[in-house]
């Protein structure tokens, strides 16, 4: 097995939104519309201008890892006086290919396109199985998250 890592381009967006539901479902989500259209609208315009990188973990051609990045930037604060974040998300490793540090490559890939972005922080909202690599990483849990929804 020869593990590759490359970024995400348009030709694979495809198989990366399949990856990306399948993610959502393992974490549980309520399927209730039909995701496809907005998130290849999504990636689409944000590959496009910048705001938004993936990067993948390939066996051969087959994508066997996916990352994410959003770029947004928000006021500046104490924690991050530029005000640029990074949004993670869309860590995830097929099942057969779990354990054996590909999810901790993807990380890294992504966190330095932050930097390069010129972002202060990454923030994630982690699933119960990815808090351990997060951890291990470096991120710190913040308890201050809350979210409404419209």
């Amino acid at each position: 097995m020869e593990i590759h890592y490359k970024k995400l381009t348009e030709k694979e967006l495809d198989t990366f939104i399949r990856m990306r539901i399948q993610q959502l479902r393992e974490e549980g989500a309520n399927e209730d519309v039909d995701l496809v259209p907005a998130l290849k609208d999504y990636y689409e315009r944000h590959m496009s201008d910048g705001t938004f990188v993936s990067w993948l973990a390939m066996d051969g051609e087959k994508i066997i890892g996916t990352s994410g990045m959003s770029f947004v930037e928000k006021p500046p604060y104490f924690g991050c006086p530029n005000g640029r974040i990074g949004l993670l998300s869309s860590m995830f490793t097929d099942p057969a290919y779990r354990r054996q540090g590909i999810a901790k490559e993807l990380l890294g890939l992504v966190v330095n396109e932050a930097k390069d972005y010129g972002c202060g922080t990454v923030q994630i909202t982690a699933s119960d199985m990815g808090v351990l690599l997060y951890t291990d990483f470096g991120f710190v849990k913040n308890g201050n998250f809350m979210q409404y929804k419209l």
